[in-house]
């Protein structure tokens, strides 16, 4: 077995989940799951087959979003794994109805930050062991920093 790191490609730092999925028709219900939840949605996503022809089959409803998707899907090229990057959105919106598609066993990460996908290579194939995502603490928060999440939070709405 060979472990590699697949650095995900993310010019602009846009925010993506990265997840595990089992079956073809995982590309149009994840689709149908995104637009269903946030209308006029902007998004790209790729899914890797694990059998049959192997393909990575791609949708989406923003041309560059599809693009970095589908360049990803060929970098990390790990059987059922599925990336999906979003314009003018938040994982937070989305992760409750991509989750709930029944294709999808697992999220690896949903973020901005910059993520390293670990990844096994077998004779048989490859696959995600799981990710880096962003970097490793630096303390713990103090009083100054509570106020400051707390002050954001409600600042974009998520908080009254």
């Amino acid at each position: 077995m060979e472990l590699s790191t697949v650095a995900v490609h993310n010019p602009d730092a846009l925010n993506m989940i990265l997840g595990q999925s089992h079956f073809i028709k995982t590309v149009e219900d994840i689709h149908e799951a995104v637009v269903g939840t946030v209308p006029g949605a902007r998004f790209g996503l790729a899914f890797c087959e694990a059998s049959d022809k192997c393909l990575i089959r791609l949708t989406g409803t923003d041309d560059a979003c599809v693009a970095l998707a589908r360049r990803n899907a060929e970098a990390i090229g790990c059987g059922h794994s599925f990336i999906l990057f979003m314009r003018d959105m938040f994982p937070i919106n989305i992760v409750n109805a991509v989750q709930a598609v029944p294709e999808v066993v697992r999220l690896f990460c949903a973020t901005a930050n910059p993520v390293q996908v670990v990844v096994a290579a077998t004779e048989q194939g490859r696959g995600i062991l799981g990710v880096i995502d962003g970097f490793a603490p630096k303390g713990v928060e103090g009083p100054e920093d509570v106020e400051r999440r707390k002050g954001f939070l409600r600042m974009i709405g998520y908080k009254l």
